[in-house]
């Protein structure tokens, strides 16, 4: 196997802290893990940070204290304080399980990603680390993770083990549908639905419409992510959303983000949550038709820019969710 000496991947800051500061034997399995780009962490722990906001938001959710079910009346979820812990606990998990994702992503792809320029330099493509070194890379990610998950209730703990099968079917995706930016949308915000069943223990059709809208916004922004290597999947034939939008891509990821803003909305008020949730939805539109707005289907740069940029957006839901609890103690 031929290696190469360890180097920025073209779509890492330039100056991302592993280049900079990580030993040069621990870079590979660090980038691996893809800790050298924390977007996609970001766009993972987002959504499970939504799920916790948005049941203790929710003025009728269902408590298990004391062993028994019962639905709480608005006055008494006041008494409930944020699960911080827990908060952090999917932050961690999110870390874990996004490198294993990647590791096991990479090991699946690690022929099509040396022959596209933008991933040839990633370690298995590179001969930095060997394709069984991944898998084991994915297990040790996988079992901490498990480790994790076992604290966050049961129906947690089944949503968790179920979120699997989603993440080893990934990868494939792009070979049997011109749509893996749909999987990806439920596999990446499969965290919304195990935040809010940590906190409920059940799952309602206001979390399921919720969900679905974040899937929606999954599709969007990955479709813009894969403008960046378009013209090499259509050169090795791998299917995309890009792809099969072509020239219609800016109208589709329009599409894609109005519905995210329609059915997050719909979920909401089917929570029955406060206005003051909606006035936080409205910058939420807003900032995804500004990235509408900017898009331009032959710049690489700014749709790696404009993809970087939805962290902005899932905080932007995440601190509508949480003013919705925080001014309800008042």
């Amino acid at each position: 196997m031929t290696t190469h000496a360890p180097a920025p991947l073209p779509d890492a800051t330039k100056r991302n802290w592993v280049d900079r500061y990580a030993p040069a034997a621990l870079q590979p399995w660090l980038k691996l893990g893809r800790l050298d780009r924390p977007i996609g962490i970001w766009l993972l722990f987002l959504p499970g940070a939504m799920g916790l906001a948005f049941a203790i938001a929710h003025p009728f959710f269902t408590d298990t204290s004391g062993g028994q079910s019962h639905v709480l009346a608005p006055a008494d979820v006041l008494q409930y304080k944020f699960p911080w812990l827990k908060l952090i606990l999917f932050a961690v998990g999110s870390v874990l399980m996004r490198a294993a994702g990647c590791a096991f992503n990479d090991f699946v792809d690690r022929d099509f990603d040396a022959r596209v320029e933008r991933t040839r330099g990633r370690p298995i493509p590179s001969g930095q680390i060997s394709p069984k070194q991944a898998l084991a890379f994915t297990a040790g990610c996988s079992l901490i993770s498990f480790l994790i998950l076992i604290q966050l209730g049961w129906l947690a703990i089944w949503l968790g083990v179920g979120s699997l099968a989603l993440v080893a079917a990934y990868p494939f995706m792009k070979r049997i549908t011109w749509w893996p930016q749909a999987w990806l949308g439920l596999t990446f915000n499969w965290g919304f639905l195990m935040g809010y069943a940590t906190i409920t223990d059940t799952l309602t059709w206001a979390a399921l419409v919720f969900y679905a809208g974040l899937v929606f916004w999954t599709i969007g922004y990955d479709t813009i992510y894969a403008l960046q290597d378009i013209e090499d999947d259509a050169m090795i034939g791998v299917k995309s959303s890009a792809r099969a939008l072509g020239k219609n891509t800016v109208n589709g990821v329009s599409l894609f983000y109005g519905l995210a803003a329609v059915l997050t909305g719909t979920g909401a008020y089917l929570a029955d949550l406060p206005a003051l949730f909606f006035g936080g939805l409205l910058l939420v539109t807003a900032h995804l038709f500004w990235q509408v707005v900017r898009l331009r289907l032959d710049d690489n740069e700014l749709a790696l820019k404009l993809f970087k940029s939805n962290r902005t957006t899932g905080l932007l839901w995440v601190i509508s969710l949480l003013a919705v609890h925080f001014t309800s103690l008042f």
